[in-house]
């Protein structure tokens, strides 16, 4: 018994080795595990399940917008991916390649998608005739390949679940909304379901997407002043759709090529959730995305009467709330405190013979460890209350956290020293040119993280070079 109490709490501290704390939360609260293929993760019920959650909300937001699911194959031919060159050339390293079938040489090389704008340009092509078709408003669920050199649970695994969606528009003002629409979604989903603040902005030419016209981004920032991508989505013009021949006999009665888009969200939203939540206890779940919501914790429950009544509590909150009754005997009271703090269920309900002669339960928030008695006949409408709270309370925290590791530089110098001294995101003039943004990343390890919608006039020159800058961008190292 000692061993495994041992084992809940030995978690690494978040502020001595970030990434040693990240791994054992992953493993510890049982989200997913490292399997015999190298860089491949197998993702647990409990990681899916808030998979499913993420899954769940998403979908329904894209069918607001009338985007239709599908399904694409997982090969796509060589000669597929060759046809748009940025594209091919963006993708080449990440590539897995397919060369045998059923113990035969393969003619052409069929390569596992690391992305599928190939294909649905290929089908796109089949499939539209007139502008009357469209748009073609697509999106697959699905899993995708990229070789990775170095890998880490749900933040860059070989193999990883996503949805990308492909849609095709009769003009470039519609597909350009649609792409902005998209982001618009990403945005919601972040915000108001993981409780994480966006910073929304378009990404610069050197980090756009293979083959895009322009890319935009939600940009979130972790505990540790790090920015992870939320989600993408891309404009890409006639990119595409020229060397696929996807064109349709427009209003007029003449061939035109059709304008396209892409966007895509992934499993790394798991990892966005821990390491902006998370701390020295684990796991901290915001109670829209918790696979349990609330978990009852009976004390002395081999007393009589004691399962009986937590049993009771459990259905009524049932109807309401996803809830657990731990009813383990196995285990001490103690050792299931700590596994389903680390497990980061937002709320415990605790009742043993005291709390249920006075007809009450001790009720404690995993946000902030407060403990608060509850009566047993308002619990319902309090959770209901509670829950709310602490889903805001988690996105100030994050919010607030992104005030005070957001800085200002005038130049190199200052730029230097705030990421030394305050890792986050750091606002600079930019002139807009590859070669200061390849200098800074350069010198300071941290990339462009977008430059943002919102923008501001923070001097005339720009950080790195010194001449004229009318551009404001957003600096920070990365996951």
């Amino acid at each position: 018994m000692s061993h495994k109490k041992e084992f809940v709490k030995d978690i690494t501290n978040i502020d001595e080795d970030f990434a040693q704390w990240y791994t054992d939360i992953v493993l510890k609260s049982e989200l997913a595990d490292y399997t015999d293929v190298k860089g491949f993760i197998s993702i647990r019920p409990y990681g899916y399940a808030i998979w499913e959650k993420i899954q769940e909300y998403t979908n329904k937001k894209f069918k607001e917008y009338g985007v239709k699911n599908i399904s694409m194959p997982v090969l796509i031919p060589e000669s597929l991916l060759n046809k748009e060159k940025e594209h091919v050339e963006g993708f080449a390293p990440e590539v897995a390649w397919v060369t045998m079938g059923g113990g035969e040489q393969l003619e052409e090389r069929l390569c596992v998608r690391p992305t599928s704008e190939t294909i649905f340009s290929t089908m796109y092509a089949k499939w539209l005739s007139s502008w009357r078709d469209l748009p073609f408003l697509y999106n697959q669920w699905c899993n995708v390949l990229r070789w990775e050199k170095e890998t880490r649970p749900f933040l860059r695994s070989r193999e990883f679940l996503w949805q990308e969606g492909h849609t095709i528009h009769e003009t470039e003002q519609e597909a350009k909304k649609f792409t902005f629409d998209m982001l618009e979604v990403y945005a919601d989903v972040v915000e108001n379901l993981l409780a994480i603040p966006v910073l929304k902005g378009q990404k610069t030419k050197k980090e756009q997407f293979a083959g895009a016209e322009a890319t935009y981004t939600v940009e979130t920032l972790m505990h540790d002043g790090r920015a992870l991508q939320g989600a993408t989505s891309h404009y890409f013009g006639q990119n595409f759709t020229k060397p696929f021949d996807v064109k349709f006999q427009n209003r007029e009665g003449e061939q035109e090529y059709a304008y396209q888009t892409s966007w895509g969200s992934s499993t790394r939203l798991i990892g966005a959730v821990i390491m902006a939540h998370g701390d020295n206890r684990g796991l901290k779940l915001p109670p829209y995305i918790a696979p349990i919501q609330v978990v009852i914790v009976p004390i002395a429950q081999q007393k009589e009467n004691v399962l009986e009544e937590a049993e009771k509590v459990k259905d009524i909150l049932a109807k309401k709330f996803r809830v657990k009754l731990d009813s383990r005997d196995n285990y001490t009271v103690g050792y299931k405190f700590n596994d389903w703090e680390m497990k980061g269920v937002p709320v415990r309900v605790e009742m043993g013979p005291k709390e249920i002669e006075k007809g009450e339960v001790i009720v404690t928030r995993r946000d902030t460890l407060e403990k608060m008695p509850i009566k047993v006949e308002e619990l319902a409408e309090k959770l209901e209350e509670l829950l709310e709270e602490i889903q805001k309370s988690m996105y100030n925290t994050c919010r607030k956290r992104r005030e005070e590791k957001t800085t200002t530089a005038l130049n190199m110098e200052e730029l230097e020293r705030n990421l030394k001294e305050n890792q986050g995101y750091v606002k600079t003039m930019w002139c807009g040119s590859q070669e200061c943004e390849d200098k800074v990343k350069e010198i300071t390890g941290a990339p462009s993280r977008c430059i943002p919608f919102e923008q501001e006039h923070l001097s005339d020159t720009c950080v790195c070079c010194g001449k004229k800058a009318d551009t404001m961008i957003i600096w920070g190292r990365q996951y």
